[in-house]
């Protein structure tokens, strides 16, 4: 094992451990770190000698701020056809991604998800859906993606879709920054740890049971935030379309809610509205596997889209925050637009309980 390693993989006494170790990108994920949790969770899963697995990051700034979206900013840019989409890399690490988040969430021993700091996009991925995930007063998890012309992926939409009333289309239409407090509120997460006590956490979980280290470390949450702001949020959100929801934020007596209505009104349009056909979609017999294979289909058609390459392009390669999105006003979106990010893509994605079909 080298520290140059972008994953660090290995035992520590009872348990494995994997660290994601790219610090000066806060531990952006790429597909060859992807492939290579895949393949420690799967030898681990049958090694009698590991009673658990560990996910953490290098560094104080988060365990993972998301996908490298430099690499996707080129992929998008070279995509002209959705058979290119599918065939680029960045086409080929979302397929691989998006199996790894349905493995974790049906692995067979505690996979303990040690979410501080910084948790976006691809970091939920793989974080939120293991079976012991652990925030703490660091915590800043967010599903940023309709800033960037996208729309929520890597299981995203099925965590969001469960959360309480509409605080998850809130979070996904916003882009908003939600803290341990709030993420274990809404579901995200399962235990509260405070921050001081990472190490002592960590070095108990190489020598004792889990359920005994969470015991003894593990305190009650904070009071939630967010869920204080729930009832202006559940009635403005509960419209089926986002011109409608933002149409219910400005005529709302919550001041909260008029700004609300701007940021909202600040992204991508398109996004926005494909993320909240993508919400709706998922009702009670919705699976995390079926919504993968639905946001693996929806990515491959933004990846040909305009908005993609646009947003990110003005948030991180030129850095200018004035992304000119096409079209430009949510009231320009048409439902035929939203519908053909749905339509099937040459390669499908297909997953049963947690694998590859």
């Amino acid at each position: 094992m080298s520290d140059e390693s972008t994953v660090l993989v290995r035992t520590e006494g009872r348990i494995g451990r994997i660290t994601l170790n790219r610090p000066k990108a806060i531990n952006a994920i790429t597909h060859e770190m992807v492939l290579e949790i895949d393949a420690a969770l799967r030898k681990w899963a049958d090694d009698d000698a590991v009673e658990a697995v560990l996910l953490d990051g290098t560094g104080e700034r988060g365990l993972c701020a998301g996908g490298d979206i430099v690499a996707i900013h080129r992929d998008a840019t070279l995509s002209a056809t959705l058979d290119d989409a599918i065939a680029s890399p960045t086409g080929k690490f979302w397929y691989d991604e998006y199996i790894l988040n349905a493995y974790i969430s049906h692995y067979p021993k505690p996979y303990i998800a040690l979410m501080d700091g910084i948790v976006m996009g691809g970091g939920v991925g793989v974080s939120a859906h293991g079976n012991t995930r652990i925030v703490t007063d660091r915590t800043k998890m967010a599903m940023p993606e309709v800033g960037i012309g996208f729309a929520p992926d890597v299981g995203g939409t099925y965590l969001l879709a469960e959360a309480p009333g509409e605080i998850g289309t809130y979070l996904a239409l916003t882009a908003a920054q939600i803290n341990g407090a709030d993420a274990v509120a809404i579901g995200f997460a399962d235990h509260y740890l405070p921050a001081e006590k990472i190490d002592d956490f960590t070095s108990a979980l190489t020598t004792r049971p889990v359920a005994d280290v969470i015991t003894e470390f593990c305190i009650e949450p904070p009071a939630s935030g967010l869920l204080a702001k729930q009832r202006w949020i559940d009635d403005a959100f509960a419209a089926d379309t986002a011109v409608e929801i933002v149409e219910r934020l400005r005529g709302h007596d919550e001041s909260d809610a008029h700004d609300t209505a701007n940021v909202v009104a600040s992204k991508s349009p398109t996004s926005v509205e494909v993320t909240v056909r993508s919400l709706r979609e998922i009702t009670s017999e919705t699976t995390l596997e079926t919504a993968l294979e639905t946001e693996y289909r929806v990515s491959i058609h933004f990846l040909v889209h305009h908005d993609l390459a646009e947003g990110i392009r003005a948030q991180v390669i030129d850095k200018d925050r004035s992304p000119k999105w096409s079209p430009p006003s949510l009231t320009a979106v048409e439902k035929a637009d939203v519908d053909a990010f749905f339509a099937p893509v040459p390669k499908a994605l297909v997953l049963t309980n947690g694998v590859q079909a």
